[in-house]
């Protein structure tokens, strides 16, 4: 007789065979064991191997299971003598098969919760009268199903495409827009939302080059923001930001719509954009205001022009000119880059159905309400606190923007799977 045993992986599984004294099920053989219902005896093709029915969605599984060959081929490939004799192949392998490690663990952990499930469902069936034993198998499935559907989620999140870009300091400029004098002070205001953000994030953030304008607030002003995953956060910041109020400049007391621009660009290595000296068009001046003797006598402003697309940076930050020409290329770096990540992202945007994450100018993303206190933002149909929110207090429309990109991410990775 084939010694061949079913291993029961569900605690209540095997509580359910020690409570009633089962001695281990021979699915082979053709003869019930003692104790065991004639009626449940021969098993049903059915009852001798419970089939893993797997309540995640298809694509999923197929992704996870695609995964997981990976993964088995990199540990073998791993014990290639040729590949162990060869350090830069075999830690490019090792790197290769470590960034997949959790991902298989928990995929693993969710088949093994997934069995046990099933496993459950079978003995219910064969409780029969026993309410004890019944109330302690519902019990686990409650908790198993609760269980597989947190590890579904957290591998969906681990399919996720990670952005390279988001672990980047940044740069962000705003920049004032259709309403004059107010939109300069707008811009102002802007710039002081994310000054206080970043504080809540124990973020630093320092001026790279600012146009005051005359009646308050700024024309132009760009910011320098270092610290832990900055893009990431702010990436969503990109696009229109307009406000209706009453503004100071106004005597009747009538609502104004003004607008500034906002944009988030990544901080660019020397390597990733190269700039041709021939096309730097570079002026020196004297800066104004206050900062020291020298400041209205030495000319430490850079006046910087990029002929092949009009970009112009007038840098008067720092004290030398040395560093305000460093200031200045790295801001040019900085544009440039944005530039060829938006076209980039312009090509892949037909195929989205929101803009969230595109970093688009022309996008209008939220309304700043004085009059009801509110501030609207359009991609996400959500309403914030108007006072909290120019105080800093962005968090929850940036997790709700990462949200949603996460959502378009996993629709994509659906459809990218269904169409292989």
């Amino acid at each position: 007789m084939n010694s061949f045993t079913t291993t029961t992986t569900s605690p209540t599984a095997r509580a359910f065979v020690h409570l009633h004294s089962h001695p281990p099920l021979n699915l082979r053989s053709r003869q019930p064991p003692a104790g065991v219902c004639l009626g449940l005896w021969p098993p049903s093709p059915s009852r001798r191997t419970p089939r893993l029915v797997c309540m995640a969605e298809p694509y999923l599984i197929t992704k996870m299971e695609s995964v997981e060959k990976t993964w088995k081929e990199l540990s073998v490939k791993l014990a290639d003598p040729d590949v162990v004799s060869n350090p830069s192949e075999y830690q490019k392998l090792a790197q290769s098969m470590s960034e997949l490690d959790e991902v298989v663990s928990v995929f693993r952990r969710f088949k093994d919760c997934e069995k046990q499930l099933q496993e459950s469902k079978v003995l219910a069936k064969e409780a029969g009268d026993d309410e004890e034993m019944a109330e302690m198998i519902g019990t686990e499935i409650n908790s198993l199903s609760k269980e597989i559907e947190e590890l579904e989620k957290q591998l969906k999140m681990l399919l996720l495409p990670t952005n390279p870009l988001d672990a980047r300091n940044i740069l962000l400029e705003v920049r004032a827009g259709t309403g004059g004098d107010e939109a300069a002070i707008w811009t102002g205001d802007l710039v002081r939302m994310y000054q206080r953000y970043s504080e809540r994030s124990s973020w630093k953030f320092s001026m790279v080059s600012c146009s005051e304008a005359e009646h308050g607030g700024y024309k132009t002003c760009v910011m320098e923001i270092k610290g832990n995953r900055v893009y990431s956060k702010l990436k969503y910041e990109s696009g229109v930001h307009r406000v209706q109020r009453v503004p100071q400049t106004e005597t009747q007391g009538r609502v104004h719509t003004s607008t500034a621009t906002v944009a988030i660009m990544p901080e660019a290595d020397e390597v990733e954009v190269v700039i041709d000296p021939k096309d730097i068009e570079l002026t020196t001046a004297r800066s104004g205001g206050a900062g020291g003797q020298n400041v209205n006598k030495v000319e430490t402003a850079i006046d910087l022009v990029h002929k092949p697309t009009g970009i112009r940076i007038f840098c008067t930050e720092e004290r030398t000119q040395l560093r305000n020409k460093a200031r200045a290329f790295q801001l040019l770096r900085a544009k440039l880059y944005e530039i060829k990540l938006r076209e980039q992202q312009e090509k892949i945007r037909d195929q989205r159905k929101s803009q969230v994450g595109t970093g688009a100018r022309s996008e209008k993303i939220r309304t700043y309400n004085y009059k009801d206190s509110r501030v609207t933002d359009h991609r996400l149909k959500m309403n914030f606190a108007l006072t909290s929110f120019l105080e800093g207090g962005l968090e929850d429309a940036v997790q709700a923007c990462a949200a949603m990109e996460q959502k378009e991410l996993m629709e994509e990775l659906s459809e990218s799977v269904a169409a292989s």
